[in-house]
């Protein structure tokens, strides 16, 4: 759950809280002595209370060795700890012959970087606990708290089992979320005390240097938050001339606003053990006591130890209740991107059955964006909606994973489509193209009883900043939370960035592939054309030799030929003409399979003079056609001579299709971009136009000719094919548009047709 909205008041004053060095506060609590010692383990620093517990004082003890005051042995086992790891105790009893008599202490050592700190508590135990006593007290908790896997039941019984142990008036478990914020979520009471159970308290109520604190330490340890501190002497360590660092100590003082805080609460002793979870502070067992209340170290020390079973078993028990959901993640995961991998079309496997991208990561609606291609599933905002945070996204996110729970708070403009997209999951698949996956969740309005109003702990000085104040009052209070989804798990993000990876190895291999493809493609295109080029060459002298020789008999012999002879000969002859137009189309189609382009400036005025002149020439005698240019042409980049059969090839044909008494052709250009003009043909329907580049001059050659069926639009361009028979139009090849389609291929460019029957065509092309 997250923590009210912060304000810049109350970021500021936790800023200011968090730079306080609560790790070195210069003081103990007062039910122990505390000595800091040098690597030879002299006397550097102490508390100022070891005359009340050994009869001395600082300054008889000061620069004087360990063994002044403790015996060769316990001076051995303190030596010990400058082998360890920093923060690693060594424990132990000790006997100390003081000015009141003999009292014994239990003895905490650890290294710190600058020094060895000892720690003393009186204790009326002459021994240690032993492990049979050990596990006597800690066995039958640890039991029980094994024998449930619901996580709630859990941590009832670890609170209760806490609590049987140390006998504190309340015990609670205490969460963190994502923010900071944490919530009671299991809790064992005196019965007159008021509930805790369900109140969430704001990240200011433990700032961060305590939660780093608690993260390194696991036990704290506070019997009495009316005790005055007592302080170290001299203040700072003679050697270093700093503070000494108390992160690990025992005896460490506490901060007054911790102390406040409690106080307000009516609590006077406090225990606080530490759950960790993937090295990471997942939560607290808070136990708070109505009175002052002292806790050997023995029985603090097994309640640390429980505080690391428990984190142990918090790791099975939120993997249990999680498991089923991952199962269902990877089972769907597995199906999911072995169906992508297998696709033809990636949109189509992404979105189809829709259902499946969309408990990839329990959504509610997705959208697939590829650069400006975005297609919806299920409950999204709209296109336009969609585009718009796209673009925000561009800008504003960095990661190729993002989520956040609260979509309108980081991007206002979602206020308006809150209903569906409060939580957003985005995915960036390619940072050079704009592939995105979005996956949205819908507003959920709930109502959160924090312990008191965390407002209150923000308290305005007079110089005009903020502090952090303890409130004084934990009665509860109410928030609604709006403009939030349910959370992203980190299992659903986990997922995302598995479908990220995934499609990242589909595509390369895809690509492989298809590299794999062209290649073979190409080697054989080009033996395609070698072959086509050897056969139709070679074919022609045989060819040849028919022709001449059917000649010579027709010349020659026709005088000893019957009707039907001489009819078949000249069927032989027509035949080796028709065949020779056949041969010399394919033999022009595989030359320009080898050809390479020789681009030039070419004024295509100039170009088109030409052809029309020898067109001219070519129809003498057929009577005048009217060839109209509404303006002049551009000067482009392209082959010349091949430039030149496109013309010659379409405005020939554009005369050759054509029954009007009056034909006329009108040869131009589009420099507007995409779209066609309206050329006033009626039927529209008859098109197949594709989308060239805009910034292309658009070539058009339109007549008033026969016109072409729809249904022929996409077959006209295929090599040898004819719409109609032999002896209609001026026969042909068929080739002719086969060649031109080629050519302006070789170009980079397209060609496509409009056309009415019975009104006229538009053949359109572009020059890349």
């Amino acid at each position: 759950m997250s923590q009210p909205k912060n304000t810049t008041t109350q970021a500021t004053a936790l800023t200011n809280h968090d730079r306080k060095p609560i790790h070195i506060p210069g003081s103990i609590q007062p039910h122990g002595v505390l000595l800091a010692l040098s690597t030879q383990l002299e006397i550097l620093q102490v508390s100022n209370n070891t005359q009340a517990y050994l009869g001395k004082e600082p300054k008889d003890l000061l620069g004087k060795p360990l063994s002044y005051l403790l015996e060769a042995q316990q001076v051995e086992a303190v030596k010990q700890c400058l082998v360890k790891k920093i923060g690693s105790t060594n424990a132990f009893k000790v006997l100390i012959n003081t000015s009141y008599g003999e009292q014994d202490f239990d003895a905490i050592a650890h290294r710190t970087e600058e020094a060895v700190i000892l720690e003393l508590e009186p204790t009326d135990s002459k021994s240690e606990v032993s492990f049979l006593g050990f596990h006597a007290l800690a066995g039958e908790a640890i039991a029980k708290m094994q024998s449930t896997s619901n996580l709630i039941e859990f941590l009832h019984l670890v609170a209760e089992e806490v609590q049987k142990i140390i006998g504190f008036d309340r015990v609670m478990v205490y969460q963190f979320d994502e923010s900071e914020a944490g919530s009671v979520v299991a809790e064992v009471k005196r019965e007159d005390l008021s509930p805790y159970l369900g109140l969430h308290y704001p990240a200011t109520d433990i700032p961060a240097q305590a939660r780093e604190l608690y993260t390194r330490c696991f036990l704290r340890f506070l019997p009495d938050l009316t005790a005055e501190p007592v302080q170290l002497v001299p203040t700072q360590n003679p050697t270093t001339h700093q503070h000494l660092d108390l992160s690990y100590s025992v005896l460490r003082s506490f901060d007054w606003c911790c102390a406040e805080y409690h106080q307000n609460m009516g609590v006077k002793a406090l225990l606080v053990i530490s759950l960790i979870q993937e090295q990471k502070l997942w939560g607290l067992i808070s136990c708070h006591h109505q009175t002052p209340k002292y806790i050997s170290y023995e029985v603090r020390k097994m309640c640390e130890f429980l505080g690391q079973i428990v984190s142990s078993e918090l790791a099975h028990k939120i993997s249990s209740s999680e498991w089923d959901y991952k199962v269902k993640l990877k089972s769907l995961q597995s199906e999911f991107l072995e169906s992508i991998s297998q696709a033809d079309n990636f949109i189509d496997a992404l979105i189809k059955p829709e259902i499946r991208l969309l408990d990839f990561v329990s959504a509610s609606g997705a959208a697939v964006c590829l650069d400006n291609e975005i297609n919806l599933v299920g409950t999204t905002p709209n296109i336009d909606e969609v585009r718009a945070l796209i673009e925000w996204a561009d800008t504003q996110v960095t990661d190729n994973l993002f989520s956040t729970d609260s979509l309108p708070k980081l991007y206002p403009e979602a206020l308006i489509f809150k209903d569906t997209a409060s939580g957003l999951l985005l995915l960036r698949i390619s940072k050079v193209r704009r592939y995105y996956i979005l996956w949205f969740r819908p507003e959920v309005i709930q109502t959160v009883h924090w312990a008191g109003n965390p407002q209150e702990s923000i308290k305005a000085e007079q110089d005009g900043s903020y502090t952090l104040s303890p409130r004084k009052s934990f009665e509860q209070w109410q928030e609604t939370v709006r403009l939030t989804s349910l959370p992203w798990k980190g299992c659903e993000l986990e997922s995302a960035i598995a479908l990220s990876n995934a499609i990242v190895g589909i595509v390369l291999s895809k690509a492989d592939e298809l590299a794999k493809i062209n290649l073979e493609l190409e080697r054989s295109n080009q033996e395609l054309a070698s072959f086509a080029y050897a056969a139709s060459h070679d074919l022609k002298e045989p060819l040849r030799g028919i022709y001449n020789f059917s000649t010579v008999l027709l010349e020659d012999y026709a005088q000893v030929l019957d009707d039907d002879g001489i009819e078949c000969l000249q069927t032989v002859v027509s035949l080796s003409v028709r065949m020779e137009t056949l041969i010399n189309a394919l033999l022009r189609l595989s030359q320009l399979g080898q050809a390479h382009l020789r681009e030039q400036a070419t004024d295509l005025n100039e170009l088109l003079n030409q052809v029309i002149n020898v067109f001219h020439a070519s129809r003498q005698g057929s009577g005048l056609v009217d060839i109209h240019i509404p303006r002049p042409l551009p000067t482009i980049q392209c082959d010349r001579v091949l430039v030149n059969e496109v013309f010659s090839n379409l405005l020939s044909n554009a005369f050759k299709y054509n029954d009007k008494a009056e034909q006329w052709v009108e040869i131009g250009y589009l420099d507007e971009g995409l779209g066609t003009r309206d050329w006033g043909q009626g039927d529209k329907e008859n098109t197949q136009s594709p989308i060239p580049n805009p910034q292309s001059p658009i070539f058009y050659i339109r007549d008033n000719g026969i016109g072409i069926p729809q249904h022929h639009l996409e077959t006209i361009f295929r090599l040898f094919k004819r719409l109609h028979s032999q002896e209609k139009y001026g026969g042909g090849a068929g080739a002719g548009l086969a060649i031109v389609k080629k050519i302006v291929e070789l170009h980079n460019g397209q060609i496509w047709v409009e056309s009415t029957v019975g009104v006229g065509s538009i053949f359109y092309f572009t020059l890349e």
